[in-house]
């Protein structure tokens, strides 16, 4: 298989030259995921820091009610990791499940850490990925307070479009936290 998607997004986004991108994709390893497995459950301590070259994969916890509640979703071209359990090294509390087929490039834990003390270059690209996450958190956040739920579908639907395609109405709908009622009304509104 190849990495030029890893490779790309190594460039892109710690900005690395083309040797080093390729220097550190060679420290990943392929995984392919069929559709409903999981690459984590709660319970397990991560050992996955995933790119996702291909598929749609998503995160979800149990609410104290035993509903199933989505917490993220990851795409092509995106990091999957659940950041609390990889990097304290504690059992997570979410389940990650693919959506569809996926496949991507992982490193464990401890080939990450070897990195990130071996190449200056990783280490910036990690604490760019960390930046991006925390501010895409603090975004959906302050969305979920300030904006209609409306709204908050329309934004998820641009940025994600493969979202309406793959994942089940309620999962999208657990994610923006109203019903599948209310998203039903939305999309029917948004349609005509």
């Amino acid at each position: 298989m190849k990495k030029e998607k890893l490779v790309l997004f190594l460039q892109r986004v710690a900005l690395v030259t083309a040797g080093q991108a390729a220097a550190i994709a060679d420290e990943f390893s392929y995984l392919a995921l069929e559709k409903n497995d999981f690459l984590l459950q709660a319970g397990q301590v991560s050992d996955s820091y995933l790119f996702l070259d291909a598929g749609l994969l998503r995160a979800f916890t149990y609410d104290t009610a035993g509903h199933d509640v989505t917490t993220g979703f990851y795409g092509s071209g995106e990091v999957v990791i659940e950041v609390a359990s990889f990097f304290q090294r504690t059992p997570s509390q979410e389940y990650f499940q693919a959506l569809t087929a996926c496949t991507g490039w992982r490193i464990s834990f401890t080939q990450l850490n070897a990195l990130f003390h071996a190449r200056p270059e990783f280490r910036e690209f990690g604490r760019a990925i960390l930046v991006r996450g925390f501010a895409a958190l603090k975004t959906r956040m302050l969305a979920t307070i300030t904006e209609p739920a409306a709204a908050r579908y329309e934004h998820l639907v641009r940025a994600s479009p493969e979202l309406v395609q793959h994942a089940p109405l309620k999962h999208i709908a657990s994610y923006l936290g109203i019903t599948d009622t209310s998203l039903s009304r939305i999309r029917k509104t948004l349609a005509q």
